[in-house]
């Protein structure tokens, strides 16, 4: 169903091209497998509010725990609806990387408009994860549905010391469990204290929702920062990173010279199996010294696209020179991160369009759509 709607959206690709983003352009030469979205006129779409708290299980005080911002958010369709998995961080003192962060929860009925649910839905607690999570917290989520209905979320525990991808399961959205660090047990732990997050696991649309999809009886995984690695799995729970001979972690796509990934290549929102390939979307860095790609911000975050084989999830086959969205409205160019950010997390598939939900400049959730024109 994607791929034949992809290879139908190319012209209308072309005709809102020079009036999407102002801060970056499609790619010269379009490819079938591509895809474009359009930011909304509503944007943003969540934002920080201090009226919001809870006791927090660590201090036993009230905390405002969205106080300070709310973005990089996850994104699943429930019972006709649209959820959100929220990033929201306390303390608007605290420096960048230095404020406690917790996954807050909000629905919608038009995936614009959303309630928010009056308390976290996960959060560093008193648990054996606690020295994982804290102080600094449980950061951007991926959330994929499993056949069995089951929710699993990735997301980055951070100490203040090393970030760790970590997961958690839900079959409510509301109550999860926590398993700790994806990395913590293969190769004798050889990668448990290595920096790793961003997680983007491969999915495929089953009666209109994205589902955790198998290839040769596997889950796949893409995920990483400074370079994409591969990881497979039997549960979505427990991973297995994929290494070369040497014992070393497999790049299966890497930073570029010259270009908008040229500092980071940082896995996005759940990657899409088509019958093109495995659609990747992933948030590309520009270097800050001015050696990236001159039409894009110094230090911004945009996003781009990469397609693998879809018999072969470590076989890169084609991958978009120029992002295909960037920041450019004031609130992706302001706030804690003012070199700018359209920061990806969130994809899903709701009455017949496309909603994509991004972290603006580390403060906000902004949104870009694709309409299915099928």
């Amino acid at each position: 169903m994607i791929t034949r709607y992809i290879k139908r959206i190319i012209p209308y690709q072309v005709l809102i091209a020079g009036i999407l983003f102002q801060a970056c352009q499609l790619p010269e030469r379009s490819q079938p497998w591509m895809t474009s979205f359009e930011k909304t006129q509503i944007n943003p779409v969540l934002v920080a509010d201090s009226t919001f708290s809870f006791q927090g299980p660590m201090t036993g005080q009230t905390v405002h725990w969205q106080k300070a911002d709310v973005f990089n958010p996850a994104a699943v369709v429930r019972n006709d609806s649209i959820y959100l998995l929220f990033r929201a961080e306390d303390n608007t003192n605290a420096t960048l990387g230095h404020r406690t962060s917790r996954i807050g929860l909000a629905v919608s009925i038009d995936g614009m408009h959303f309630t928010k649910y009056p308390t976290p839905v996960l959060y560093p607690d008193s648990s054996e994860y606690m020295k994982w999570d804290w102080p600094g917290g449980c950061e951007d989520p991926r959330v994929v549905e499993r056949e069995d209905g089951t929710y699993v979320m990735l997301y980055t525990s951070w100490n203040y010391d090393v970030a760790r991808l970590s997961v958690a399961t839900s079959r409510d959205l509301r109550s999860w469990t926590k398993y700790g660090p994806v990395f913590k047990d293969p190769a004798h732990g050889k990668f448990m204290d290595m920096w790793t997050k961003s997680a983007s696991v491969v999915t495929k649309m089953k009666n209109g929702r994205l589902i955790a999809a198998k290839i040769k009886n596997k889950y796949w995984m893409y995920w990483g920062e400074e370079f994409v690695n591969l990881a497979s799995s039997d549960d979505l729970v427990h991973w297995e990173p994929m290494l070369i001979d040497s014992g070393e972690l497999l790049h299966v796509m890497d930073t570029r010279p010259g270009m908008f990934d040229s500092r980071l290549t940082e896995a996005g929102p759940p990657a899409l199996l088509t019958d093109a390939g495995i659609l990747f979307f992933y948030n590309g860095k520009n270097k800050e010294d001015g050696s990236g790609d001159p039409n894009v911000s110094r230090g911004a975050y945009c996003g781009g696209q990469a397609l693998f084989d879809k018999n072969n999830p470590s076989k890169l086959i084609d991958r978009m020179d120029t992002p295909y969205i960037c920041p450019s409205l004031p609130h992706e160019i302001t706030g804690q991160y003012k070199a700018g950010t359209t920061f990806t997390e969130g994809l899903v598939y709701y009455k017949k369009k496309w909603f994509l939900y991004y972290g603006t400049a580390d403060s906000m959730v902004g949104l870009a759509v694709m309409d299915d024109k099928s």
